[in-house]
C-alpha cells in the first residue's frame, strides 16, 4: 500500500506531465514557435485544442465598457461555485468574496461598474471565529499568512474569470480598490478591521462593443525558465524591447508612445507610467493598512 508521501509524489509527477502538455498547448494556440513545419504546428494546434483551452485563450479585459444588461442570479451562483473550487493551501479557503450588484457602490469601490462585482479579500475571520467557538487560539498575524492567503484568493478570482468567460460573460480585474482613500472599501462593504484585506475586484458584465484587439502576452525568454532561472542576456533584452515596440502584438498600454517623443514603448512605461526611479522612502497607505489589519509582524522591544 502506498504511503501518503508516495501518493503525493505520484500526483506531482502526473501534474508535471500535464503541465508540460498545457505549456505546449498554450504555445501552439498562441502561435509561438516550438519547432517543426507550419503544417506540424497546425496539427499540434488541432491536437491540443479543447473547450477549456479555448476559453482560457479567449480571455480579454473590458475596461468598464459594460452594458446595462444584468447577469442572472443563477449564473452568478454558478460562477461562485466554480470560483471556490480553486486550489488553496491546506484547504483553508482563507478568503472571502463579497458580491456587489449595486452599480453606484461598484463605482465607489473601484471606479468601474458592470452587472456584478466580486470583491476578493484575504480573510481569516471565519477561521478565527471557528477557533474561538471551539475554545482554541489562532492568530494569523505574519506576512507569511498574508502571502499564502493572497495566493489562495488570487487563484479563486482567476477561476471565476475563466468560469464567467465560458458562460459568455466578460470581465475586468482591477486594483482600483487600492487607489485613493482605501478606508472607503472597509466602510462600503463593512469588512472586518483585523485579518481581512481587500485584494482584487472582478467586475463582470456584457461589453458595449467588441474590443478592437486582445492584449498580447510574452511567453519566451525572461518569462519562462526551464530547469533553472536564467537572467535575460543582451539578445533576449533586445528581443523583448522589439516585442513591446511591435504594435501588432498589443503588449502595451499606450499606442501613442512614439508620437509622445519616446524611442521605445518601455521608455514611456518607465518614465511616464511607472515613474519609480529610486526605492520608496516612505511607508505607503497599503503598508499602514496591512499593519492595522494585523498582517505585519510586530517588532520586539
Amino acid at each position: 500500500m502506498k504511503t501518503r508521501n508516495e501518493n503525493r509524489r505520484s500526483f506531482l509527477m502526473k501534474g508535471a506531465v500535464a503541465g508540460g502538455g498545457l505549456i505546449l498547448a498554450r504555445s501552439c494556440l498562441a502561435g509561438i514557435p516550438t519547432g517543426g513545419t507550419r503544417e506540424s504546428k497546425s496539427r499540434q494546434t488541432r491536437d491540443h485544442a479543447n473547450e477549456t483551452l479555448n476559453t482560457i485563450h479567449s480571455l480579454r479585459t473590458i475596461h468598464g465598457n459594460f452594458t446595462e444588461r444584468e447577469i442572472p442570479d443563477e449564473t452568478i451562483q454558478t460562477i461562485l461555485h466554480s470560483s471556490v473550487r480553486a486550489a488553496n493551501s491546506s484547504n483553508m479557503q482563507s478568503y472571502s468574496i463579497v458580491v456587489v450588484r449595486d452599480r453606484n457602490t461598484m463605482h465607489e469601490l473601484c471606479g468601474y461598474s458592470g452587472s456584478c462585482l466580486l470583491l476578493y479579500c484575504v480573510d481569516f475571520t471565519r477561521l478565527k471565529e471557528c477557533a474561538v467557538a471551539l475554545g482554541d487560539s489562532y492568530c494569523p498575524d505574519t506576512i507569511v499568512d498574508f502571502v499564502t492567503s493572497s495566493i489562495n484568493t488570487a487563484l479563486a478570482a482567476q477561476t471565476a474569470a475563466i468560469a464567467a468567460r465560458s458562460l459568455g460573460i466578460d470581465v475586468l480585474f482591477t486594483n482600483g480598490i487600492h487607489r485613493g482613500d482605501m478606508g472607503r472599501v472597509w466602510k462600503l462593504v463593512d469588512l472586518p478591521r483585523e485579518h481581512c484585506f481587500p485584494l482584487i475586484a472582478l467586475v463582470m458584465g456584457y461589453p458595449t462593443e467588441e474590443p478592437a484587439h486582445k492584449a498580447g502576452r510574452l511567453s519566451g525568454a525572461g518569462v519562462i525558465h526551464y530547469g533553472k532561472y536564467r537572467r535575460p542576456a543582451k539578445p533576449d533584452l533586445d528581443q523583448l524591447i522589439r516585442q513591446y515596440d511591435d504594435p501588432t502584438l498589443h503588449l502595451g498600454l499606450n499606442d501613442s508612445w512614439s508620437s509622445e517623443g519616446h524611442k521605445h514603448y518601455l521608455d514611456w512605461l518607465f518614465k511616464s507610467w511607472l515613474r519609480r526611479e529610486k526605492p520608496t522612502d516612505r511607508r505607503t497607505q497599503m503598508m499602514e493598512l496591512l499593519a492595522q489589519s494585523g498582517f505585519i509582524e510586530q517588532q520586539g522591544g
